[in-house]
């Protein structure tokens, strides 16, 4: 079988209670002073970023490691290891469809014309169709997420069948070790994105079979979620995750590319986890809309895939329960300060 999903059910066993919070604040003065999450290796996250620049004032970030999987990362959020995690959208929607209580809040990634999801070949691989794909190994990250639902529903458009989508391998591989599978011969295609993709590139051999902003055009491809719980319970803290993530999305996009760059290094090096900066020169946009505000669109693009896999309880995804720009700064169109 070509699928190995991740068991959502897990994110139901919700811990007893919540992270304990300070005294709750007065308006506008956060009522939990510390956010459990966790990063990733050899880069830097819009939240990291942000508390960097200042813009989470009191609130402080605790790092509790790293994850190499959106799914992963919300199911922690669900599950009170964590305040915050991020992931695919679809995703999202199979979390909250199997009742965890959690909201989308502030988109933090996407594709664009300078940062998109491809999916590569060695320069001398016999694949260059869809069709080529059959029978062949496909490396991604994870198994229920982003990459396969860009892969079923690029296949899909091309004319393969079910069946025949179904016979694609999916190997689910870290994303730090995709490109060295690809060249390896142990995967046919791999799926690579951001710095890692860059890498892979600028090293040569590898050709890209498709990608997902050629394929769809420019899109939000995840928002950070929180519990309802958490919203509910501390909704200034809220506004101040939120609102500095926003900023922090906004600061990317409007900052020289070797400022933000230079920023980065300075974060890595600081933290001190024995990390590497020499990928980050290869970093080149933030890639998704201004404040990270997220639309039914962001949710809608995935319904059929969603649908067919079985992941939706009805026919149509209700956006209502999904997300809220409640607490971004942007939602109105109003400038907000980044620097």
């Amino acid at each position: 079988m070509k699928k190995t999903l991740p068991l959502f059910a897990a994110a139901l066993l919700l811990l007893a209670g919540c992270a304990s919070a300070t005294a709750t604040g007065a308006p506008g003065q956060p009522e939990k002073l510390e956010l459990r999450y966790q990063g990733s290796a050899n880069a830097v996250t819009l939240p990291e970023l942000a508390e960097d620049l200042g813009y989470f004032g009191p609130v402080k970030l605790k790092w509790v490691g790293n994850t190499i999987s959106g799914p992963q990362d919300i199911q922690s959020a669900a599950t009170d290891q964590t305040d915050f995690g991020g992931a695919f959208t679809g995703a999202v929607v199979k979390l909250v469809e199997a009742g965890a209580p959690v909201k989308a809040v502030v988109n933090y990634y996407g594709s664009d014309d300078k940062t998109f999801l491809g999916f590569y070949t060695g320069v001398n691989s016999p694949i260059r169709t869809p069709r080529d794909l059959i029978g062949k190994k496909v490396g991604v990250n994870t198994a229920g997420a982003n990459l396969e639902a860009v892969l079923d529903t690029w296949l899909k458009g091309q004319g393969l069948s079910d069946a025949e989508i179904k016979q694609v391998q999916l190997v689910v591989i870290p994303p730090v070790n995709a490109e060295q599978a690809l060249r390896n011969g142990q995967l046919d295609v791999a799926a690579l994105q951001g710095i890692l993709q860059d890498h892979a590139v600028a090293a040569g051999g590898v050709h890209p079979l498709f990608t997902d902003v050629g394929a769809f055009g420019p899109y939000n491809g995840g928002p950070y979620v929180l519990r309802t719980d958490f919203i509910k319970k501390y909704p200034e803290t809220t506004k101040i995750f939120v609102s500095a993530v926003a900023r922090a999305i906004e600061w990317e996009r409007t900052t020289p590319r070797d400022e933000v760059i230079a920023r980065f290094t300075k974060i890595i090096k600081a933290r001190g986890r024995k990390e590497s900066t020499d990928t980050l020169k290869f970093w080149k946009s933030v890639g998704i809309t201004r404040g990270g505000l997220i639309s039914d669109t962001d949710y809608t693009r995935w319904e059929p895939w969603l649908k067919q896999e079985g992941y939706l309880k009805h026919d149509r995804i209700d956006t209502a329960k999904l997300y809220t720009n409640e607490f971004n700064p942007y939602r109105d169109g109003a400038p907000a300060v980044t620097k």
